[in-house]
């Protein structure tokens, strides 16, 4: 049974990482509101992650960081503001996280750390501009720390292409945009936060003890097919 903290785990891809682990592991949840579901192998901290001090935990053996954002706009539109707020969000609060839960971490049963970048820092999308930059920090965030770390700590990342989350509600608001975002991937789908579960689950299992430093595109063929 491994401990495992994920923060950002009320809502969205956090919520569905944190369901599909608490059978058989101990999970700890950090983030501004609680989940909506209790179980006994979860523990809830209610806290700002960029603004409060950080839960004193014991031990711990994964660390997924879950918070992220999706603000779209010309670059024209996008004030310094906007770029400081979403650096902050992705990837100031993960590195925040590491450094407070590096040590215990160290101590884990085959540790691991994984991050979400998105699909935008490898394809070029118009109105993506704060975020892929976040985004991109988040990758070279996980290159470099899955060099320094090696080898007690892996460090890996998952890009996930749009998921029908409450995050991504604005692009998924009525069925046209529903049906323009279904076509505008080859697979002719875009993802459930299920299936993100499913791979966060797979890269901090022992099956993926090899792997470090990756980043796993989950694009639906978005990036890599052109059909």
């Amino acid at each position: 049974m491994k401990n495992i903290l994920v923060i950002g785990g009320s809502k969205g891809i956090g919520n569905a990482i944190v369901t599909s682990l608490l059978n058989g592991n101990k999970v700890i949840n950090i983030s501004r509101t609680p989940p909506e579901h209790s179980h006994q192998n979860l523990t809830h901290h209610t806290c700002d992650v960029l603004k409060d001090e950080l839960p004193e935990l014991e031990a711990l053996d994964v660390l997924i960081y879950c918070p992220g954002s999706i603000n779209l706009k010309p670059i024209s539109r996008l004030s310094l503001d906007d770029f400081r707020a979403d650096f902050e969000i992705n990837v100031l609060g993960a590195v925040k996280a590491i450094q407070k839960y590096l040590p215990i971490l160290k101590n884990g049963n085959a540790p691991s750390i994984l991050l979400f970048s998105t699909v935008a820092a490898k394809l070029g999308m118009p109105f993506h501009a704060s975020v892929a930059t976040a985004k991109s920090g988040i990758e070279g965030l996980v290159k470099s720390l899955g060099a320094e770390l090696a080898p007690t700590i892996r460090v890996n990342a998952i890009a996930p292409t749009v998921t029908d989350t409450q995050l991504a509600s604005k692009l998924l608001r009525n069925e046209k945009m529903v049906d323009n975002m279904t076509d505008r991937h080859p697979l002719k789908k875009f993802l459930k936060p299920e299936e993100v579960a499913n791979m966060a689950d797979f890269l901090i299992s022992e099956k993926a003890a090899s792997i470090s430093g990756q980043i796993f595109e989950m694009d639906c063929g978005i990036v890599s097919f052109k059909i």
